[in-house]
């Protein structure tokens, strides 16, 4: 892959499923440089295809045209299909059509676009969150730009988010919208339909009903069964501001219009979660995913999420998962058989079902990470039909249909991915030197002539995977001629709370030694690496792990420090989770946090290092790399800073294209000029910059 095949990236979406399980739609998005954004429409599959057959991706049939047509739902009876439709200009709104086609219309208006949303039982209405401005501020008053608002006074510790900006001045509220059908009154828009194909777009869009107040955000969204009810998770606890913990809270939608409905808390009376889903079962259990956060709702440190049921909201909620062993993602849906769950194993996720009284079923395992589930229960045959996005070691995003022996592909939108080439990846475990396991993936190039130089790059989080999947990172340093190693050092997730939880108060100790330790095995058993020619990089706390290896391990020809956690104490009050993460992985001992910092050991770095960061990066904020790059620059290290206008901690997965093939441009680059390969050859200068970077 070349930096330029950034376009064939299609990443596939969570899919819904029509309720007779005829078929699915997801939103297929791929970064566009002419554009240069991500674009994306939905596309329509048929899943009543014969199991076995060749997909060729000609089964899924584009449905709408929108520039960033994104989370598609069918309703619950089929009739309607609602999506988010992010404009040119302007924030996103929901939209709905008929299904399976039609002219999508408009439903809201909302000043900063919409967030969060179900569709009720009965199809009807729509629940949502928006986040709701203060009276003066982004735009509220006509020509008042942002450097004209007044003064913000901040009295909490939390108060920005990366990639959002500013939370405390414009909260996620809750709201209600009716869903106009063609049988509606005048005074709504009708949804289009074959009758009535062109609504009359000149009434507007329907007025919400505003569910919520207060300075609390509003997250994860469930309707009842009865559609009585809404569920919501929020913070609403006085001390919110010094946790991570949130709740479950019901709503009750048959209060008088004009009121707002009371908020009854279900979860939290016994202990305390960060809940990231939720949902009813058909019989009306409440199901969460959420961790554990301990007696003072902050102990998120390899925590993973687990599956949580229920039964009344004076009980304590079971636990239906180990949190020795399993880490769940966010994803949850509940059907009458149980609830279906992804779980991270080894570099995989899996799908499970589990049923009321714990029972696992493993319904997709393989090589390959499930990323969306869908389901339906077809009330006049009786079929369940259950479908997942997902990825694999070839493919950025697939629909598949789940069947008793595992995933049936029913379409294949990385073709032209495929076509250019992929390095297939080798999985290696490793005996650590204290006898712990580290395990990962090598990838070597083709052709192109031995020993290759080779490229450690590490993982963010640190609580996080190197998955199986198709990384594109590691396609193009591979295209370009390099061997990448790539491990799942202790502190990461996919391996057991243990492991997870071993870097806590102790970074830059078994994580260090577990990612060296990975690093002599790949070389021991690929002798196609050349030991000789070695550089490193990495993101985020990759960024923290690449810059502590080089103050401590000087083989390496070259590294790149990418938006680094860099330095534990200045981290608290500059990042947007400054309140906590340091305190939890560092502790908040000085002398342990330098013991810890990267910072502290700068003047022992003699590595030539690119140090990388976005200027509006708030997760770990601009000053960690300056302050890092500065120190190398003033002890006469070979250092360059690379910063990214516009750009948040996301640049790398989710910037603007023409930023990210920039990127790639310049890390390729930097190990031109300190460790070129056959396909990345040297310049004659390497003190000058090459054009364009």
């Amino acid at each position: 892959m070349k930096p330029s095949d950034l376009p064939l990236l299609s990443t596939v979406s969570r899919p819904t499923i029509h309720p007779d399980g005829s078929r699915a739609v997801v939103a297929v998005s791929r970064p566009d440089l002419d554009a240069d954004r991500t674009v994306g429409q939905l596309w329509s599959v048929d899943v009543g295809v014969d199991v076995g057959v060749d997909v060729d991706g000609s089964g899924a049939r584009r449905i709408t045209r929108g520039i960033s047509d994104s989370y598609p739902q069918f309703s619950p009876d089929g009739a309607l299909l609602a999506f988010v439709r992010s404009p040119t200009d302007g924030p996103a709104q929901l939209y709905v059509m008929a299904a399976p086609g039609g002219e999508p219309v408009q439903l809201t208006d909302q000043k900063l676009g919409i967030g969060i949303w179900r569709w009720s039982p009965d199809s009807r209405k729509i629940a949502f969150t928006a986040a709701v401005a203060e009276d003066g501020r982004y735009g509220t008053v006509a020509h008042l730009g942002p450097g004209s608002e007044p003064p913000r006074r901040i009295s909490t510790l939390k108060y920005r988010s990366n990639g959002f900006g500013y939370t405390t001045d414009r909260r996620r509220q809750v709201f209600l919208i009716d869903v106009p059908s063609v049988d509606d009154e005048p005074g709504y828009p009708t949804a289009p339909s074959a009758e009535h194909p062109e609504p009359d777009a000149s009434t507007g869009v329907p007025l919400p009903r505003r569910l919520t107040e207060g300075d609390f955000d509003h997250g994860a969204l469930a309707f009842s069964p009865d559609g009585r009810t809404l569920a919501v998770v929020s913070a609403r606890h006085p001390d919110r501001d010094r946790d991570l913990a949130n709740n479950v809270y019901e709503l009750t939608l048959e209060t008088p219009a004009g009121e707002l409905p009371a908020a009854v808390q279900v979860t939290g009376h016994h202990r305390r979660y960060g809940i990231s889903s939720v949902e009813y079962s058909p019989s009306g259990e409440l199901w969460f995913i959420g961790a554990d956060l301990g007696e003072r709702g902050i102990d998120f440190v390899g925590r993973g999420d687990q599956l949580w049921v229920q039964d009344a909201a004076t009980e304590a909620a079971r636990r239906l998962t180990d949190s020795a062993t399993v880490q769940l993602d966010g994803e949850l849906i509940v059907t009458a058989e149980g609830a279906l769950v992804h779980r991270l194993d080894r570099g995989r996720v899996h799908l499970l079902r589990i049923a009321l009284d714990g029972t696992v079923t493993a319904l997709v395992t393989g090589d390959l990470e499930v990323h969306g589930t869908a389901a339906s229960h077809n009330a006049s045959t009786g079929a369940n039909t259950i479908v997942v996005s997902y990825t694999t070691p070839s493919s950025m995003g697939e629909l598949g249909l789940v069947t008793a022996s595992g995933s049936h592909p029913l379409t294949d939108f990385s073709a032209g991915l495929r076509r250019g080439g992929v390095t297939p990846l080798q999985e290696l475990s490793v005996t650590a030197h204290d006898g712990s396991d580290v395990h990962g993936w090598v990838l070597t190039p083709i052709d192109q002539g031995e020993p290759h130089p080779v490229l450690l790059v590490i993982h963010g989080g640190p609580f996080a995977q190197w998955g199986v999947s198709f990384f594109d990172e590691a396609q193009v340093y591979v295209d370009a001629g390099y061997a990448v190693v790539m491990c799942n050092p202790r502190g990461s997730a996919g391996y057991g709370e243990v492991h997870g939880r071993a870097t806590r108060q102790r970074m830059g100790t078994v994580d260090f030694t577990d990612v060296i330790d990975f690093l002599e095995g790949a070389l021991s058993r690929h002798p196609a690496l050349d030991r000789e020619r070695i550089g490193v990089m990495g993101g985020s706390y990759g960024g923290y792990l690449t810059a502590w290896i080089i103050a401590n391990d000087h083989r390496f020809a070259g590294a790149i420090v990418e938006r680094g956690y860099l330095d534990p104490e200045t981290f608290v009050g500059t990042s947007d989770i400054g309140s906590f993460f340091s305190d939890e992985y560092t502790g908040t001992d000085p002398q342990r946090m330098r013991q810890q910092s990267p910072q502290a050991l700068s003047g022992q770095v003699t590595t030539p290092t690119l140090v990388i960061h976005s200027e509006d990066d708030l997760r770990c904020p601009l000053s960690q790399g300056e302050r890092f790059y500065a120190a190398l620059k003033r002890n006469g290290v070979e250092t360059e800073l690379l910063i990214f206008p516009g750009e948040n901690h996301e640049l790398s997965r989710s910037g603007r294209p023409r930023h990210r093939v920039q990127r790639f441009e310049a890390v390729l680059d930097w190990w031109a000029r300190y460790l070129p390969s056959v396909a990345n050859p040297g310049i004659a200068n390497p003190g000058v910059t090459s054009p364009g970077v």
